[in-house]
């Protein structure tokens, strides 16, 4: 594998969680104007098969080929998976809750790098990682519901992705992060298109946008993601990943006039802190 750069890395991943954020927003939108769950997956995935072409224009199926498609197929069923929870989670759980959920995957993710890749799993980044979660509680602040059985939902989705990020990392040694990204769109567009033939709908123009908007912020993101575990251990960098609870609390006050409370506050410092904290220790 190639030498870590966990600064540059968790750069790259901050940038990814504002743009998963980012679509989050357009994804709940989307939703709320009637849209079910598979034409949402679909959509998302399709957008990113077509955020390929000028590339395959250009330069045809040469930089596509890989000696790797198990690892993508892997990638590919984790990742869709984890999608379809999380969508599910957003559009019938509170958002906080849904949110909270969806960005614990890297609670898990060290645990699974160590096992799946022996990467180092020291008590520091234990602790760093149960520091970010707490802050994820605090900023969420998750209802009753939590509890119900759609919470289990939300901890597939958690669980799905944290193998999804892990495979990302195994398969860095050959694949760059644009053939990662275009595989898991290929494949999961071909899955997620199945479930149309009994749950298509036809869509208003609005709801055209909306799952366009979803679907190119959620290419950009993954390509950035891709790249940000390409270059350092999921184990190191993935406390950034809680940055996404900062920026989602920053839209939802701008797009519903939500205000953060003291304990949504404590909740950033916690998750800023954790993250670096990781990572400046392990610089030195």
């Amino acid at each position: 594998m190639q030498e870590s750069q966990p600064l540059q890395g968790a750069l790259l991943l901050g940038v990814s969680a504002l743009l998963f954020a980012l679509m989050g927003v357009a994804i709940r939108y989307a939703t709320q104007s009637g849209i079910n769950n598979e034409i949402v997956v679909f959509s998302r995935n399709l957008v990113g098969v077509i955020f390929f072409l000028p590339l395959l224009l250009r330069k045809g199926l040469a930089p596509l080929k890989t000696t790797r498609l198990k690892s993508h197929f892997l990638r590919t069923f984790s990742g869709l998976a984890a999608m379809y929870c999380f969508f599910y989670a957003i559009a019938h759980l509170p958002l906080a809750d849904a949110m909270l959920f969806t960005y614990s995957a890297p609670i898990f993710t060290p645990i699974i790098a160590y096992f799946w890749l022996k990467e180092p799993l020291t008590p520091r980044v234990l602790v760093f990682s149960a520091i970010g979660l707490l802050g994820v509680a605090l900023v969420a602040k998750p209802s009753n519901s939590l509890f119900n059985s759609l919470s289990l939902i939300g901890l597939a989705a958690s669980l799905l992705a944290a193998i999804a990020y892990v495979s990302i990392r195994q398969m860095s040694d050959t694949e760059p992060a644009y053939r990662i990204v275009f595989y898991f769109a290929f494949f999961s567009a071909l899955v997620s298109a199945v479930p149309l033939t009994w749950a298509w709908q036809t869509l208003t123009h609005a709801q055209l946008l909306w799952l366009g908007l979803a679907g190119l912020l959620a290419a950009f993101a993954q390509i950035t993601m891709s790249r940000a575990y390409t270059l350092a251990p999921p184990s190191i960098i993935s406390p950034v990943a809680y940055s996404a609870i900062i920026f989602a609390g920053l839209l939802a006050w701008f797009f519903w006039q939500e205000t953060p409370d003291p304990l949504s506050i404590g909740g950033a410092v916690l998750i800023i802190s954790a993250s670096l904290m990781s990572l400046f220790l392990r610089k030195r």
